[in-house]
């Protein structure tokens, strides 16, 4: 009987089950769709309230008709939504599980979507940026509460998200308007990080709901269970019931028929017999389902066990009080067993059940499930017997513990894993298949494969790994598949056949993955091992490649091959000035304006910083070139606007042909190279072909660069002086410092021809350096020796000035020499001066402040700003001896000479004339009160030697 009930029962638990699995997938459908309608309250009255705030914000005559209309529909759509929540929470829980509100909500989201798309692509300005920042400011807003509203299912939120962000950010970074571009890259920031929070919200939320229905579906597990044992419980007490009542009809009948012992021992001798055969069945029942029984009288705490050596291997007569077993039990399972026990026995509840640990005779820990129930109470209620069983589940809780383990390793796998049965029809999936395929759990349980795949080469393919895993049991390889929005990706794919213990396949297990980021992060190496990454042009490796083949189309064809090299004028000074970013965005300016200007070009490149190559395969003649390098300096010295600056930029094109100028792609690189160099020297914003000229022109630059350095080192540089005359006591008290080469072979090299090369290469900074450092010594030996206090003045250049430590090494040049910094002055081109105003102004303050004497030399020639001029701490003015060449008291030169002295004078500065060779040009400066003049009719430059005596001679008169 008891085996026939627990067949029934056990049969009952299994259809229940099923039904459970069936109703915990519809209320988590019916909760997603709940939860949807319960959170559109907010964003629905927020986005109404935006809107508003939108339409007073953008209200004005232009724009009436179609902002009336847009919030004349926005206002229609959101009562609309609020009465289909409504609509949706008064109706009944089995109506509101039906589909077509879930389909309802995800049509109103899509409008709404739609609706804020259409504010920000028709409605919003594009030219005013505070109406813009409020205007996208109150759309984000929305978006962003309804996003995190709906983020609860992913159909829902994409369905809002991809209708209002798609167009909009499409819309933004389409538009020719650069604020505009910024909006729609801000905007595609906001769908990623959407996307995110979407996505973990939506985790989180089935999360959350898979425990609460597991959580339900196990507590009605634990209540059948609970039902099953004490409907055993209850039998079996029948049963001891029946038993005690059939003794005490015995003992009855023995008083009551003590004379017909004789007559009735036969019957007795047949119930003792029926008994026995009960007795039998009882334990074997018993022993089938591996229960122990327990018997408890509480008044003596005597109780009486059942396979105790087979639940905690111990001998029955080990324990024979409920308390011997107390210290068995594990601490933390103690007090749970203890409030279960007493519920039961204060009459809270019908039953005592409870698991617990215990320790076993071997030591290990076995669990024990415990049921009983009291049976014998005395006349005050209290309970004086129970009856109960118990058994070991330590295998159950294993195995539920192993299936736990199991399905966590399964679902937190990053690696899409399903499951198929024989016939190739899914029975198990993980949220990473979803997440890979785009089909959820319950669009694919119970289909076949053959009805996820689209094309029919697709279904050929499986068909062979089909044939494939039949034969060998396993497949792993790329595939191209295809998502549920028809999306095609890489995918890499392993198949496992599982056998069961007759070793035929059971199932199938599958592993997937996507390896799209993997694609494209190869296809994103290999571009930028061909591209600039900053310009998108060709890089150099990309450009020898197309060279190479160029060269080998034109030398199989017979035609000419141009190569032009442009570099940009003064790029280094604007990229110190105004920063990396300003010259990166002027080099993505750049390159789209090399782009448009030479559509011809086989191939456009950047070759390194403010470099670039044009490739030209057929140019046709020398005239069509000249003319496209002309046209393509005018492109891009067009002015621009980057970063709030207004620039002019210019470049230097130098241009070589194959095979007229070179046979080899290394010389006509070099060529071009050279004409480029040659159009710098020659002032910039030009374009030079390379001739054998310019190459031997080159070489000797080279050589003579190589020549200089190693004179600055050797020590082959002097510095002579040419006396400055006061023309107030005609008498010399300054000199100009001025450097002179003794060249080995050559002789005395001129400063024209190796100054310039100087500035071009930096050898500049170490020659000033040597000037400046020799002609302090030389002052201070002059004055140490008794000659006189001669203020000697050294030539700058404004590479000197650029490194920030000119005052400190000035300081330095003084200390070490112990000359006044009154006797020191310093001379720097008036055209210099305006290279880099700020820098400039402040090293001369703080020389200034020291003491140091300065002077704008060549005055005239530059700019003339007076503006420029009263900012300078400047003490001396030098006339350029351009003007003082052809003085005469009537002509133009006399004119600008007497307005430069009277203007200086003005602002307490002194004048110097140089280049005066004729006593005509001396009356007239003395006229006119010069303060200093200086040349050939003074001195010529002469070495220190020859200056002490001129400075002897004076001293003498």
């Amino acid at each position: 009987m008891t085996a026939t009930l627990n067949c029934a029962v056990s049969e009952s638990f299994e259809d229940d089950e099923q039904a459970i699995r069936r109703q915990f997938a519809e209320d988590i459908a019916i909760e997603r769709t709940r939860l949807l309608y319960q959170g559109s309250w907010v964003p629905t009255l927020f986005m109404l309230l935006n809107g508003l705030a939108c339409a007073y914000l953008l209200w004005g005559p232009s724009s009436g008709l179609a902002l009336g209309g847009w919030l004349v529909w926005l206002v229609l759509l959101a009562l609309l939504r609020l009465v289909q929540v409504a609509a949706f929470n008064a109706a009944l829980p089995s109506r509101q599980s039906r589909p077509h509100w879930r389909r309802m909500f995800l049509g109103g989201a899509a409008l709404s979507g739609l609706t804020l798309a259409y504010a920000v692509v028709v409605l919003v300005p594009q030219d005013a940026f505070i109406q813009q920042a409020l205007l996208f400011g109150l759309i984000a807003a929305a978006i962003l509460s309804a996003s995190v509203a709906y983020a609860v299912s992913l159909p829902a939120f994409l369905s809002f998200a991809l209708p209002c962000l798609v167009p909009s950010i499409g819309y933004l970074l389409l538009s020719g308007h650069t604020m505009l571009r910024g909006w729609g890259l801000l905007g595609l920031i906001l769908l990623a990080a959407l996307l995110v929070v979407a996505w973990q919200v939506n985790r989180l939320v089935q999360s959350s709901l898979m425990r609460r229905y597991h959580n339900q579906a196990l507590i009605e597990h634990l209540e059948h269970a609970r039902l099953q044992a004490n409907g055993l419980n209850q039998e079996l007490a029948r049963e001891v019931e029946q038993r005690r009542r059939a003794e005490r009809d015995l003992r009855r009948a023995h008083d009551e028929l003590e004379m017909r012992v004789a007559q009735r021992t036969l019957e007795l001798d047949e119930t003792s017999h029926a008994l026995s055969k009960s007795e039998a069945r009882l334990a074997l029942a018993l022993e089938a389902s591996e229960l122990g029984l327990w018997d408890w009288d509480l008044v003596s705490d005597e109780v009486h066990h059942s396979q105790l050596k087979e639940i905690f291997g111990i001998e029955p007569g080990e324990t024979t009080v409920l308390r011997d077993l107390k210290p068995r039990l594990h601490p933390e399972d103690l007090p749970l067993l203890r409030r279960a026990l007493v519920e039961h026995l204060k009459g809270r509840s019908d039953g005592y059940a409870i698991e617990y640990r215990v320790r076993h005779a071997d030591g290990r820990w076995v669990w024990v499930e415990d049921r009983g129930r009291a049976v014998e109470r005395d006349a005050e209620g209290r309970v004086t017997r129970m009856l109960g069983t118990r058994r070991n589940v330590s295998a159950r809780k294993l195995r539920e513990e192993e299936q736990r383990l199991a399905a966590t390793v399964f679902e937190a796998a990053s690696e899409g894993i399903f499951i198929l049965d024989p016939d190739y029809r899914l029975l198990a999936v993980n949220q990473a298949f979803s997440e890979v395929t785009g089909y959820r759990r319950e669009e694919v349980l119970g289909r076949g494969v053959n009805a996820l795949v689209a094309s029919r080469e697709a279904r050929r393919q499986y068909q062979m790994i089909r044939l494939e895993l039949e034969q060998h049991g396993t497949w792993q390889g790329e595939l191209i598949e295809t998502r549920k929005n028809g999306e095609l990706y890489p995918q890499w794919l392993q198949l496992n056949v599982v056998h069961d213990g007759r070793g035929r396949g059971s199932h199938i297990v599958g592993f997937l993955s996507d390896l799209s980021a993997r694609r494209e992060a190869e296809e994103r190496l290999r571009y930028l091992s061909h591209y600039d990454e900053l310009t998108g042009l060709a890089n150099r490796t990309l450009f020898k490649e197309r060279l190479h083949e160029a060269s080998q189309r034109a030398r199989q064809s017979g035609r000419s091959l141009a190569l032009l090299h442009i570099d940009l004028d003064r790029f280094k000074l604007l990229n110190d000035s105004l920063g990396h970013e300003v010259a990166d965005q002027l080099l993505r300016q750049m390159a789209r304006r090399l782009t448009q200007a030479v559509p011809e070009a086989d191939t456009l490149a950047r070759l390194s910083g403010d470099e670039f190559a044009v490739l030209l395969d057929t140019y046709g003649s020398l005239s069509s070139l000249a003319r496209l390098a002309s046209r393509l300096l005018a492109k891009l010295r067009v002015p621009m606007d980057i970063g709030g600056h207004e620039l002019v930029v210019n470049a230097s094109v130098g241009i070589s042909l194959l095979p007229e100028n070179a046979r080899e792609i290394s010389a006509l690189i070099s060529q071009a190279n050279m004409a480029m160099q040659h159009a710098k020297h020659l002032g910039g914003n030009t374009f030079q072909f390379f001739t054998d000229n310019l190459q031997a022109c080159t070489l000797e630059r080279l050589q003579l660069e190589t020549q200089l350095r190693k004179a600055i080192d050797e020590g082959q540089l002097e510095v002579y002086y040419q006396p400055k005359l006061n023309l107030l006591d005609d008498s010399v008290h300054a000199a100009e410092a001025l450097v002179r080469w003794n060249h080995p072979q050559l002789g005395l090299v001129p400063p024209s021809d190796f100054i310039g090369l100087a500035e071009e290469t930096g050898l500049i900074v170490p020659l000033g350096e040597f000037v400046l450092r020799e002609a302090c010594r030389q002052a201070r030996e002059w004055q140490q020796s008794g000659l006189a206090d001669i203020r000697v003045s050294v030539n700058l250049s404004v590479q000197q000035l650029r490194p920030g430590n000119f005052t400190s090494l000035v300081r330095l040049a003084l200390d070490e020499t112990g000359l006044p910094p009154h006797l020191l002055e310093l001379e720097l081109t008036e055209s210099q001066l305006l290279d880099n105003v700020e820098n400039v102004i402040s090293t001369f303050r703080q020389l200034r402040s020291h003491g140091v004497k300065l002077s704008i030399d060549d005055f005239g020639t530059g700019y003339s700003s007076l503006s420029y001029l009263k900012r300078f701490p400047a003490d001396y003015v030098k006339i350029d001896q351009t003007f003082i060449r052809d003085l005469s008291a009537s002509g133009e030169d006399a004119a600008i000479t007497r307005a430069i002295i009277a203007m200086a004078h003005s602002m307490e500065l002194k004048v110097v004339a140089e280049g005066v060779e004729t006593q005509a040009q001396l009356d007239f400066l003395k006229l006119y009160r010069c303060d200093e003049i200086q040349g050939y009719l003074v001195s010529r430059p002469v070495r220190a030697e020859a200056f002490a005596e001129l400075l002897k001679e004076q001293a003498m008169i």
